[in-house]
């Protein structure tokens, strides 16, 4: 089918879908769970072919991306297993008040109806959205890059199989086929057909779906995520913080860019970092982080001197910006200036420095003393999400549940008129 008719059959399932009660639709997604793990041979052949198309093509951290296994696998049925254990948000009541004249009126959460996700080469994206879109009683529409293509079709024909097992139309998930710009710019024209459309990539895939969609836009952002050492920071915390952050999977949008440091420690702690970061890494065989460094840091440290765009600048890769800082109003002030409003940490003993920079520094996730790979729906206890919202109205941190659906009025009254 071509993009008009896979986006149409999506929608035409949304009414079952708004009617299926919650045991329906969890029973629906432990089916998918279950098909999904029994297709794991299938699944790691397509991804094998998805990988062995790509490689040369994109760097090593974003074939991680890419890659499956089976312990990815079994994660991704895992996550789709905690989105059925959570508490379903459809007919969640969220204010209720009587008015004088004895009309009550009751806000609450319904589906979205139709929700396209645009993404780019992790597969996971796959069953993540599929699973919170079921579960919160609206039809999915996928479009996944060419990368991963093949991973993600034999993802879906699982999450139909056992969409059917259960009784739910196997067209609450559509995977489109094209993956040229041309179902992109389809996607983001289908007024009456979409009501909502997530971006989940890198900046220019955001930036085009921001720019030109005609339908509504839950903009997620890229991760120009600070780390900001203070005076009075545990500087083993620190360095703790910084490695995971930085090197547990420096692909993703929850990685660390930047370390910054206040000067009073700073001849003493980057010379720590520099021996966590990059030497011993380098002994031990793992892949060192290249730092690029600001003046003050460079007549510390050994590494690059920062360029122009390079405290402006996602990585995605064992590559940081360090700088140093007077106080922690300056730290606040670079991150205000450089940040994507994603997520942010202070590493302090200072409850005062901790107040100051929760309370100033404008981002989806602030962090006191933790790494900032902890943004992300699953470690947010709500299974797995969307995507992060950098953005204020109507969503901002990890898309669950809640943050996919939509609310209406519902006005109760005995005659009233006005």
């Amino acid at each position: 089918m071509n993009t008009q008719e896979l986006m149409k059959s999506a929608r035409s399932a949304r009414t079952a879908l708004a009617a299926a009660n919650t045991e329906t639709k969890n029973h629906a997604l432990n089916c998918m769970a279950d098909v999904l793990e029994q297709n794991t041979a299938p699944i790691l052949a397509a991804n094998a072919e998805d990988m062995e198309s790509q490689r040369g093509i994109i760097s090593d951290v974003m074939l991680d991306r890419l890659a499956l296994s089976e312990e990815r696998i079994r994660g991704m049925a895992d996550g789709i297993r905690q989105v059925a254990a959570l508490p379903d948000p459809v007919g969640k009541v969220l204010a209720s008040h009587e008015r004088p004249n004895g009309i009550q009126i009751t806000k609450v959460l319904v589906p979205m109806g139709v929700i396209a996700i645009i993404y780019e080469s992790r597969p996971n994206v796959t069953s993540d959205a599929a699973a919170l879109a079921i579960k919160a009683g609206s039809a999915c529409v996928l479009r996944c890059g060419k990368e991963a293509h093949r991973s993600a079709t034999e993802i879906v024909k699982a999450l139909k199989r056992g969409l059917a097992e259960a009784g739910l139309p196997e067209n609450s998930i559509e995977l489109i086929e094209d993956t040229t710009r041309q179902s992109a710019a389809e996607i983001m024209e289908a007024r009456g057909i979409i009501d909502l459309l997530i971006p989940r990539g890198g900046k220019g895939l955001i930036k085009s779906c921001v720019d030109n969609a005609k339908v509504p836009v839950l903009e997620t952002g890229t991760g120009i995520c600070h780390i900001y050492v203070d005076k009075d920071a545990d500087q083993e915390i620190a360095l703790n913080i910084l490695e995971n952050a930085k090197t547990s999977r420096p692909s993703v949008c929850n990685a660390a860019e930047v370390c910054i440091v206040h000067k009073d420690i700073a001849k003493e702690f980057l010379p720590k970092y520099y021996n966590r970061l990059v030497a011993d890494r380098a002994k031990a065989g793992e892949t060192p982080v290249e730092l690029r460094l600001d003046e003050t840091a460079a007549g510390i440290i050994d590494g690059t001197a920062a360029g122009p765009d390079d405290f402006d600048t996602e990585f995605l890769n064992y590559i940081m910006g360090v700088k140093v800082v007077d106080s922690v109003e300056d730290a606040i002030a670079h991150i205000d200036a450089h940040s994507t409003g994603h997520s942010d940490c202070i590493i302090t003993e200072n409850e005062d420095a901790a107040r100051l920079f929760t309370s100033l520094v404008d981002s989806a996730a602030v962090y006191v003393n933790a790494s900032t790979r902890f943004t992300d729906g699953g470690e947010f206890g709500q299974g797995c999400e969307m995507g992060i919202s950098t953005q204020k109205l109507h969503a901002r941190g990890p898309l669950g549940l809640e943050e996919i659906c939509t609310f209406k009025y519902i006005i109760c009254g005995n005659g009233q008129i006005r």
